[in-house]
C-alpha cells in the first residue's frame, strides 16, 4: 500500500507516489555497449516543505566474474516538480526574497492545472556527476511519468550526450522506469531499464 504523507504542499499531491527509497536491478542495451549482467539502481524522492520533490539516483554494475566487486555507473541529484509559473509569492531568481506574501495552493488551485490529456506538466532537473546537467519537460498521469529532455549542458570534456528520455510507472507496487538515450553518434534508442521495489 501507498502512503501518501499528510503534510505535503498541494502541489506534491500528483507526484506522492513516488516518495521513498526504491532499490532493484535492471539491464543495458545501448548501441555497442551491450552488457549480460544486471545493475543495482538506488532510487530516493524526497521533500523538505518546498513545492517540489528531491531526487537522487546511484547505479552500479556488477562483475558477473566476482558479484562482490561492483563498479559506479551514474550518480545523480536533482529535483521534480509541476510546471506551475511562478508568481509574486515565489523567491527568486538567485537570493531574491518574493515580494508579495506566500500563498499557499490548495487542491482546487491545483487541479487548475491539468492538462488537455487530463495530467500536469512536469519539470525534473537532473545533474550527473560527470557534469551533465538535463531539464526535463513532460506529464505526470496518474501512476505513470514520461519526460523528454528540453536541454542538455555538458562541460568539455564529457562523452557525446544529446538528448534522452525517460519514463516511470507503478506497476504492482513496483518503480518501473525506462531510459532511452542520444549518445556517442547514435540516434534516440533503448538504454537501460530496470524494476525497483520501495524500501523504506
Amino acid at each position: 500500500m501507498i502512503e501518501i504523507p499528510t503534510d505535503l504542499p498541494a502541489e506534491l499531491v500528483p507526484l506522492s507516489w513516488l516518495i521513498g527509497l526504491w532499490e532493484g536491478t535492471g539491464v543495458i542495451d545501448y548501441g555497442d555497449h551491450s552488457y549480460t549482467g544486471e545493475f543495482t539502481h538506488r532510487v530516493s524522492f524526497s521533500h523538505d516543505g518546498g513545492g517540489y520533490l528531491n531526487y537522487s539516483a546511484e547505479a552500479w554494475l556488477h562483475d558477473s566474474d566476482d558479484p562482490g566487486t561492483r563498479t559506479r555507473l551514474v550518480a545523480e541529484l536533482g529535483y521534480w516538480r509541476l510546471s506551475i509559473p511562478a508568481t509574486d509569492s515565489d523567491a527568486g531568481p538567485g537570493l531574491l526574497p518574493a515580494v508579495a506574501p506566500p500563498v499557499a495552493r490548495t487542491a482546487e488551485d491545483i487541479e487548475s492545472f491539468r492538462n488537455a490529456d487530463g495530467g500536469f506538466d512536469l519539470e525534473a532537473a537532473l545533474v550527473h556527476a560527470d557534469g551533465v546537467s538535463e531539464l526535463y519537460l513532460g506529464q505526470i498521469k496518474g501512476p505513470r511519468i514520461d519526460i523528454a529532455t528540453d536541454a542538455v549542458v555538458r562541460p568539455a570534456g564529457a562523452k557525446p550526450y544529446a538528448a534522452a528520455t525517460r519514463m516511470y510507472g507503478l506497476v504492482d507496487r513496483h518503480l518501473l522506469w525506462a531510459w532511452d538515450i542520444a549518445a556517442l553518434g547514435y540516434e534516440l534508442g533503448a538504454h537501460a531499464s530496470a524494476r525497483l521495489a520501495r524500501v523504506e
